[in-house]
């Protein structure tokens, strides 16, 4: 057995493939949101565009975990800093830019979207909209990708790493190819999704609104994260990270706001569908008897 898959194979390498997998999967449901949303774009090319675009970001995730951990110690290295007394400041780092541009990007999207289902005339075609070519969906898709990439793969960093001692120091070893395997293996699993969740979107349009919003809260997340990463401050105020828990606690607050919500307009419409019966049961009789 080759050495590099040597941690794979061990039962305390299985458990972190296993929690890597877990992690993958809780901070790839917002991933998979957003390349549903973008690739309804290219009308019946999606499918196609959302496989092409999922493996080809699954292969540049690998290149990009390569890259981190060769070189994690210039992600945290200050690019350029900003000083406007009592209005802004901050020191950037090549993560912190990267996270919030992605997530100001993705904020406008939703936005964008949102705007858009509520301004069409027709809601059945709504989800036309401005077409995009199929490079340009999938170019988009890989380049969130990537940027969700940061968040998921510094996570994983955290769990997937061996203290070793080389003469005498101790020392930090991550296991890149127990990521690396992980990585792949949620890319397929999404891939397999990928279909099945814009399905389910396109059969219950009232879920695409929650979604966006869910989308516009990754947003937010990433550019207040990538705030805090640079150390701003707007108004002398500084800006902190929104926590992961509270993240999911939305998130779950939201969903079942919805579901209830749209059981509770159900019943309403059966409710209103049962008087209609009614009154025009009672006007069929007023009819009869006036004939």
């Amino acid at each position: 057995m080759p050495e590099i898959f040597g941690d794979l194979f061990t039962l305390s390498g299985f458990f972190t493939f296993l929690m890597l997998l877990l992690l993958q999967a809780v901070l790839g449901f917002d991933n998979l949101l957003y390349i549903t949303i973008e690739s309804k774009r290219v009308g019946d090319k999606a499918p196609m565009v959302r496989r092409w675009g999922i493996g080809l970001a699954m292969l540049f995730r690998v290149v990009l975990l390569v890259i981190i951990v060769s070189l994690f110690g210039v992600l945290a290295e200050p690019l350029f800093s900003v000083e406007i007394p009592r209005v802004l400041d901050g020191e950037f780092t090549l993560q912190s830019l990267v996270t919030l541009i992605g997530g100001g990007f993705i904020i406008y999207t939703a936005i964008k979207e949102i705007t858009h289902l509520l301004t069409v005339d027709d809601l059945g075609h709504s989800k036309d909209g401005k077409k995009k070519s199929v490079t340009q969906a999938i170019m988009l898709i890989v380049a969130m990708n990537l940027v969700f990439s940061f968040d998921s793969i510094l996570s994983a960093m955290a769990i997937a790493n061996v203290k070793e001692t080389v003469d005498g120091v101790v020392e930090t070893r991550y296991q890149v190819t127990i990521m690396a395997v992980a990585i792949i293996a949620s890319g397929i699993a999404m891939i397999l999704m990928a279909d099945y969740v814009a399905d389910f979107l396109h059969k219950n349009r009232m879920y695409e609104v929650l979604g966006l919003f869910i989308l516009f809260l990754v947003g937010v997340l990433l550019v207040t994260e990538g705030a805090h990463l640079a150390h701003m401050h707007i108004f002398t105020f500084p800006i902190d990270a929104m926590s992961k828990s509270s993240f999911y606690l939305v998130v779950g607050v939201l969903v079942i706001t919805d579901i209830i919500s749209t059981s509770f307009q159900k019943r309403l419409w059966a409710q209103r569908e049962a008087e209609l019966k009614i009154i025009r049961a009672a006007d069929v009789k007023v009819e009869e008897r006036g004939s």
